[in-house]
């Protein structure tokens, strides 16, 4: 060995190892996730989630991935429809009142209202539940209530993810998104050319904003000065603000069982204008008369609270209108009993009219 030149010469060629500082083992909970946690709320989970599963189901949870089998000789040519959702800043209300029990429907209302759309039967639903800190309490009455939507919309809740990411949620917040899979006969497909001018639009009456336009909602509430638990329509402004989406699957699998509908829309962000021209194809409008209904309180109150415009409203919020269908003029009377009988509001809200523009023409 060579001593390097440098060295002073009463240094010690062999010099004493540096003292190490002692140092605990880390684990997975000391980084904030709790893995007994989420395995706790499994085990709770699973008995709301079992009771969603219908004919095709596989297998429980568990599996890396879930398995379903079209049912076999049902369909000649079956066609998968998917979507997916989320429920928006409608979580951080729920967060304010800590009234968590509902939260779920509306996630899955979000995604199985849009496959209906289409004419496609919900088969099966999965949901990704994020937080920063697992509290299992919350997640089981969370998970609880989107096994509720599910068994409204008659799909099996065959999985899903809990996600525990500290450093990435506030305490207390978490997130939520769905991802929805249907079925349809591929001749059964529900598409724009369906529709021509004439054909009566019928409007189903909504529960609420549904979960759309919670900015602005929680915008109203702050620049009003509301308080979330006054006295309203017999309940509380808040419980009203929280009132789950309306599934409306069932009500309209059953009506195209009998009736030829030629268009459906979901109505979601963007309103009455924007949704419904989506199922429509060129060369009609749709002509809706705004005197064939009245907003319901909870959306009167929005707009005198925020001072909000009307048309603001329509492009904004559903307004009172959840879902629109339309049917030829002759299937209207059939549509509108049937649809009564199954539980919805129903609402004439104009006809299908010759355009160069594919809107909705408002009428006073």
């Amino acid at each position: 060995m060579r001593l390097d030149a440098n060295l002073p010469q009463t240094a010690s060629i062999c010099p004493m190892p540096l003292k190490k500082k002692s140092k605990s083992a880390l684990s997975y909970s000391q980084s904030g996730v709790d893995i007994n946690a989420g395995k706790a709320l499994v085990d709770r989970i699973k008995p709301a989630v079992t009771d969603t599963f219908r004919p095709g189901v596989l297998q429980g949870l568990g599996g890396f991935g879930a398995l379903f089998e079209l049912p076999a000789g049902r369909f000649q040519s079956p066609v998968l429809v998917s979507a997916t959702d989320g429920v928006g800043t409608k979580l951080k209300l729920a967060g304010m009142l800590n009234r968590h029990h509902t939260i779920g429907i509306d996630l899955v209302a979000m995604c199985v209202n849009d496959l209906i759309v289409c004419g496609a039967e919900p088969l099966y639903f999965l949901d990704y539940f994020a937080t920063g800190k697992l509290n299992v309490d919350q997640a089981e009455i969370i998970i609880n209530g989107i096994a509720k939507g599910c068994a409204i919309a008659g799909c099996a809740l065959v999985g899903g993810e809990t996600a525990e990411m500290p450093g990435m949620y506030a305490p207390g917040d978490y997130d939520l998104a769905g991802f929805a899979v249907g079925v349809v006969e591929k001749n059964d497909i529900i598409t724009p050319q369906r529709v021509s001018a004439g054909d009566t639009i019928i409007g189903l009456g909504s529960s609420g904003p549904h979960a759309n336009g919670y900015s602005l909602i929680r915008k109203i509430i702050e620049v009003s000065g509301s308080n979330l638990n006054q006295e309203f329509e017999g309940t509380t402004l808040g419980e009203a603000l929280l009132a789950p989406t309306r599934i409306y699957v069932k009500t309209i699998l059953a009506l195209l069982e009998s009736i030829n509908v030629t268009a459906i829309a979901h109505i979601t962000g963007g309103g009455l204008l924007e949704n419904l021209p989506r199922v429509l194809p060129q060369g009609v409008s749709a002509g809706i008369s705004q005197g064939t209904w009245s907003m319901p309180p909870v959306f009167k109150w929005l707009q005198e609270s925020g001072r909000i415009e009307q048309a603001e409203m329509l492009r904004t919020f559903n307004c009172g209108i959840g879902m629109v269908v339309c049917v030829g003029s002759q299937d209207a009377e059939c549509a509108i009993i049937h649809l009564e009988n199954s539980g919805e509001k129903v609402i004439v809200l104009g006809e299908i009219v010759e355009s160069d523009r594919t809107e909705v023409i408002l009428k006073d």
